[in-house]
């Protein structure tokens, strides 16, 4: 094997990694796509299946320009969702409201002194 044809190697497995990188966006896109029907998703994806190169190419130009959006739109749902998630988990009490809470438990009888000072304790560190 001479150096060549590792550099040949080289070339053509990039080629082949960028190749396949545009096909999962163009899937993927095709399925975050709302406005495309299920029969328009079945034409493109059995054309990329049987014509791939050309159909990557057509995809590209007649579509292209919406991939962006639509991708951006889908991140922009997704940081939506994950705040919202860290926010319900983490919660959003103050220390003021945790002592009022545990001094409601108190006044309540739930709670002894010694476990009322606890938690106070806990809400100020």
């Amino acid at each position: 094997m001479s150096f060549w044809d590792v550099v040949w190697f080289i070339c053509i497995s990039f080629a082949f990694v960028a190749y396949l990188m545009v096909m999962f966006s163009i899937v993927g896109d095709l399925f975050r796509d709302r406005e495309t029907s299920g029969l328009g998703k079945a034409v493109w994806i059995v054309a990329l299946i049987f014509v791939p190169f050309l159909t990557s190419l057509v995809y590209l130009i007649a579509r292209g320009g919406g991939m962006a959006e639509r991708a951006l739109r889908s991140a922009v749902v997704s940081r939506q969702q994950q705040d919202a998630y860290i926010r319900e988990v983490a919660g959003q009490k103050t220390p003021t409201d945790q002592i009022a809470q545990a001094r409601a438990l108190f006044d309540a009888g739930v709670i002894s002194q010694p476990e009322y000072e606890t938690l106070k304790t806990k809400a100020l560190v």
